[in-house]
């Protein structure tokens, strides 16, 4: 149980610190010019957990987050043929927007971001529920 419970403070305060900063970049980032959550988005999320079913139960379900940069398709020819070393094209262009999976399911696109030694990625769309259950098709 101490390790649900670390979770559950985990969540807690990131929760809280999204909110502070929800509060506090507002003016930063109109200043800035930086990109950030459209206003009224953040309320809706906590009015969607206020209102919405009690998710506590599988909250601390593992899921798999997948990263996709992109996609080739070769016969099997060419894929023996691949040496170290060996260039294979991708189906996206550079620059283009990573897809962000969970369980083989887009829920986002973002980019790479480096933070200190460490890679991870800054979302830039969340696909709609639309969009989500179109992909489910």
């Amino acid at each position: 149980m101490d390790k649900q419970d670390e979770l559950r403070r985990q969540r807690q305060a990131l929760k809280e610190e999204m909110e502070a900063a929800d509060k506090g970049e507002l003016q930063g980032a109109r200043q800035t010019g930086v990109k950030r959550m459209p206003e009224g988005a953040s309320a809706r999320l906590r009015e969607r957990g206020a209102t919405g079913p009690d998710l506590s139960m599988v909250m601390d379900i593992p899921v798999r987050l997948t990263l996709e940069v992109g996609g080739s398709n070769m016969p099997i020819r060419d894929l023996l043929q691949l040496h170290q070393g060996a260039i294979v094209e991708l189906d996206r262009k550079a620059g283009e927007p990573l897809d962000v999976l969970v369980n083989g399911t887009l829920i986002a696109r973002g980019e790479v971001v480096v933070i200190e030694d460490k890679l991870g990625i800054r979302l830039t769309e969340v696909v709609s529920q639309a969009e989500r259950l179109k992909s489910l098709s």
